[in-house]
């Protein structure tokens, strides 16, 4: 079965809120086997969402709309498809009913527009919302469905989860088990990982193999369907295999594992502590291994330093080190792991130190240079780096280097 999603509001393309109903639904449909193949998004203007669900009932089986079923003028969504269907809108007096109590238990007199809500398209199938005053609406037509499904998130989810997945599994019966696995990647580029994999891509059938840079990381997703899940999974395994033979530690996480909690968990694992010294990222580091929970089994502390006299008064980097290379320098980030390290008594230091912009540059330091140094068990090691963007990014970067860093020193003890 074909889906198209529909988001529906003037504010999801001006971009005033961030539309998180599409992705939530598409994950949950794929999960049950459907196959979403297009997404949608159009205004409160009744001809252009004509237009837009005209189009999706001539190349979907099942059409799926968020938002546009509140009480206002603005509100169109029903309207609009029961004039597409030629169905007339009738008061629906279980929902009148559900509305006024809504209302009335939070002791508050309902206001006349909210009737719009209970105005349903003849012959629909009627959602409850447990959730808010909007009933969802389900259309059959020739074979095709329309589902109408509020705005609110929270209204969304729990109409889909209660009502929408028992009436699908109950009309469409199975549609087979589609499992996906994301393999998480860093230290490699985009197309250097493609020739890696290029004749896996090129051969795919099932699972299917798609690319996503994200974030400084590029992502794997593999995407098996099976009418059993140990099927999908058994497929997904022999290719993630060949795929883990060919990138080895660059791939450092699966599916939601995040570096700092790949990290976190090998630290943990080995009984490894660390000290940070920050210039550059501004404590990003720390602020990033310290999100994980239980982080202070392994977090020992650290100091932001960004100006000279804190690297040497407080961190204890040498004066003649300053002088004779600069605080963006390889000796600098040496000295910096190494002193954190013994100061607080870790088993492993970091010293990051480089020119985020946009300021700061000169003839051999241009911004974006990084040195971040690592130093512990196996001996101290420093990274230099040339990262292009704007500050708060290369910030980011320098970060996602660091904890990649860290996790392949700690590999190594």
């Amino acid at each position: 079965m074909i889906v198209e999603i529909i988001s529906t509001g003037t504010e999801l393309l001006l971009g005033q809120i961030v539309n998180t109903n599409a992705p939530w639904l598409a994950q949950q449909l794929n999960e049950l086997g459907f196959s979403v193949v297009y997404q949608s998004t159009v205004g409160d203007n009744r001809e252009r969402m004509s237009q837009v669900f005209n189009i999706a009932l001539n190349r979907a089986d099942i059409v799926i709309t968020s938002g546009g079923l509140g009480p206002t003028q603005g509100d169109i969504t029903k309207e609009v498809s029961a004039d597409l269907l030629n169905r007339k809108p009738c008061l629906h007096q279980p929902s009148v009913a559900r509305i006024e109590k809504y209302f009335s238990g939070r002791g508050i007199a309902m206001p006349e527009s909210n009737l719009r809500q209970a105005m349903i398209p003849a012959d629909a199938i009627v959602l409850d919302n447990d959730q808010g005053t909007a009933p969802g609406v389900i259309l059959e037509e020739n074979n095709k469905i329309i589902i109408h499904l509020p705005g609110p998130p929270s209204e969304l989810k729990a109409m889909f989860t209660h009502s929408v997945i028992p009436y699908l599994n109950r009309r469409y019966s199975t549609q087979g088990i589609i499992v996906s696995r994301v393999l998480r990647v860093y230290g490699i580029g985009e197309s250097s990982l493609e020739a890696k994999i290029q004749d896996l891509v090129k051969a795919q059938v099932n699972p299917t193999i798609a690319l996503l840079a994200k974030d400084s990381e590029i992502h794997i997703r593999l995407t098996a369907k099976s009418e059993d899940a140990c099927e999908a999974q058994k497929a997904i395994e022999s290719v993630e295999r060949v795929i883990r033979d060919r990138l080895g530690n660059s791939i450092f996480g699966t599916d939601a594992d995040s570096l700092e909690m790949v990290v976190g968990q090998l630290l943990r694992e080995k009984k490894l502590t660390v000290a940070l010294a920050e210039s550059c990222t501004g404590g990003l580091i720390s602020s990033r291994l310290t999100d994980i929970a239980g982080s202070s089994d392994y977090v020992i502390g650290g100091i932001v330093c960004y100006s000279n006299s804190v690297k040497r008064d407080f961190v204890g980097v040498p004066e003649e080190i300053l002088q004779s290379y600069g605080a963006v320098s390889e000796p600098t980030a040496l000295s910096m792991a190494s002193n954190i390290k013994h100061k607080f008594g870790a088993a492993i230091g970091i010293g990051v130190t480089g020119i985020a912009g946009p300021g700061g540059a000169v003839a051999d330091k241009p911004v974006g240079l990084v040195y971040i140094a690592i130093d512990g068990p196996k001996g101290s090691r420093c990274f230099e780096f040339h990262f292009s963007g704007h500050r708060k990014g290369i910030k980011q970067r320098t970060s996602q280097a660091a904890l990649f860093e860290l996790q392949r020193y700690a590999l190594e003890i």
